[in-house]
């Protein structure tokens, strides 16, 4: 039981030192403000509840910096990232961007985002969102959608396949 013990220890002390990279790059070339109307309520709400799993600027807390919390936190934000980047929006085809933007419209309405996850036992409490919030945001991703709907043809909204 001793030798095991001591065994996990050396580990854990070892696994310190594989540090997975971090999201810093703050890249904006292709944000969604680029293109976008992004006034400065809607980019509050943004940089508090969505820039660090859906941008390429995550703000890490202190436990970030702690080995096997900092793998999982990398594979939470990439995979964010996957799902939904505010700084590459304007680099996707136009039917991913008005695809986006509707399932940001469902995942806000229902709660869905922010992740409880990211919220839970008070941990990052400016990311909970009032009421408030989530319609101003909703509304906001709606008027995009509509703006979208008025400039391009209905064909090249539609979700290829493949």
């Amino acid at each position: 039981m001793k030798r095991a013990a001591t065994i996990l220890i050396v580990l854990l002390i070892v696994i310190q030192f594989i540090k997975p990279e971090r999201n810093e790059s703050n890249d904006n070339t292709y944000h969604i403000s680029k293109k976008y109307e992004f006034p400065n309520d809607i980019a509050a709400i943004t940089k508090a509840a969505c820039d660090d799993c859906h941008s390429n600027k995550t703000v890490y807390p202190w436990y970030a910096n702690v080995q096997p919390v900092a793998w999982w936190l990398s594979y939470h934000v990439n995979d964010g990232k996957k799902h939904f980047n505010l700084s590459e929006f304007t680099n996707r085809k136009i039917a991913v961007q008005h695809h986006k933007l509707e399932e940001m419209v469902e995942m806000v309405e229902e709660g869905e985002m922010p992740l409880k996850s990211y919220t839970f036992l008070g941990l990052h409490k400016e990311a909970n969102l009032s009421p408030e919030q989530r319609n101003k945001l909703t509304a906001w991703a709606k008027q995009q959608m509509a703006v979208i709907k008025s400039n391009y043809p209905a064909d090249s909204l539609v979700m290829k396949r493949g």
